[in-house]
């Protein structure tokens, strides 16, 4: 969630906004440290920190410290089975901030970074008790200062190249709208496009669409379901030629997989290389051919994909490092 953007929306059109995180997490609870919710005077909220009686009264926490107005942030720690009846059994710490206009420079500052992807920031308790932060480096290390913290801001949009502006690529990139993907959708024809697509996804017109793949970062996840059999197969081949996709998924049959599968191994294309090939997409077990269900089981998909990609690039580095010291 961009929670420094949503906060300055909140002051610019309520004048006010408080924003609670949940600063710790010991044993079991519905969200992770460092979840976040920004919270309006009006009572409307962006986010959430797990909902049920945890959030009711982080909410009521919140809407107590806009009514005294902006001063110093407060923290909270709560039991969750016994203080609030909730079957999690953890403890957890909420901290709540206050801020109103005259935060909007600091806050605009943190919203651009923010925006720019995942990123972090020293944070600490200043004199008056408020927390200050400071952006890190594009590429240094948040520090924990003595009596600070470190904080994540943002998040990492994994990309996402769908091809085919039809019923179901449509219903795929808004069912893609919520989560966080960064979608270049591309299509041969202008014309297929909406007039309108959501926030997260870029509308490609583009006449050969395959050389789109050129640009696509590492990792990148490929979903290919456009108007022609010749053209997917000629996006799939050159997806899967490429080696460093984390996903190539293709929308048909087993039918239409085994063709595709028998016509790339004739044009040379390894076994391992097609051995990488989705087809066809979507968790199994959804038999409806409705765009609107193919488009959230290929969503959970990529979800799952996107995690376990995810994993493995947080692992990699950790074994370097691993590796180095034993050296």
């Amino acid at each position: 969630m961009r929670a420094f953007r949503h906060l300055i929306e909140a002051i610019e059109a309520e004048g006010s906004a408080a924003l609670v995180t949940l600063s710790r997490v010991k044993g079991s609870s519905p969200r992770e440290a460092g979840a976040r919710m920004v919270v309006r005077p009006s009572g409307g909220f962006n986010g959430t920190i797990g909902g049920g009686s945890l959030e009711f009264a982080a909410l009521d926490a919140a809407q107590a410290a806009l009514k005294r107005g902006r001063g110093p942030a407060f923290r909270r720690s709560v039991a969750l089975g016994p203080e609030l009846g909730q079957c999690c059994g953890g403890r957890v710490e909420w901290r709540v901030e206050t801020f109103d206009a005259r935060d909007l420079d600091d806050l605009s500052t943190l919203a651009i970074a923010e925006g720019g992807g995942l990123g972090m920031v020293n944070a600490r308790l200043g004199p008056d008790g408020r927390v200050e932060r400071t952006l890190t480096p594009p590429a240094g290390v948040a520090q924990a200062a003595e009596g600070g913290w470190a904080e994540g801001i943002g998040a990492k949009a994994r990309a996402v190249y769908l091809f085919g502006a039809g019923h179901v690529g449509r219903a795929l990139s808004l069912a893609l709208a919520p989560l966080p993907f960064a979608v270049r959708w591309i299509d041969s024809r202008r014309e297929a496009f909406p007039a309108r697509a959501p926030a997260n996804v870029a509308l490609v017109f583009a006449p050969e669409p395959a050389a789109e793949l050129a640009g696509a970062p590492d990792g990148a996840l490929i979903v290919v379901m456009t108007h022609s059999h010749p053209l997917d197969l000629e996006i799939v081949a050159a997806a899967l030629r490429a080696e460093r996709f984390g996903f190539v998924g293709l929308i048909g049959s087993s039918t239409k997989r085994a063709r595709f599968l028998s016509q790339m191994r004739a044009a040379g294309l390894s076994e391992a290389a097609l051995g990488r090939l989705v087809c066809p997409i979507g968790v199994p077990g959804l038999g409806s051919k409705d765009p609107a269900v193919i488009a959230a089981s290929t969503a959970a998909q990529l979800l799952i994909e996107g995690e376990r990609l995810a994993a493995g690039e947080q692992a990699a580095p950790e074994a370097r490092a691993r590796s180095a010291a034993a050296r």
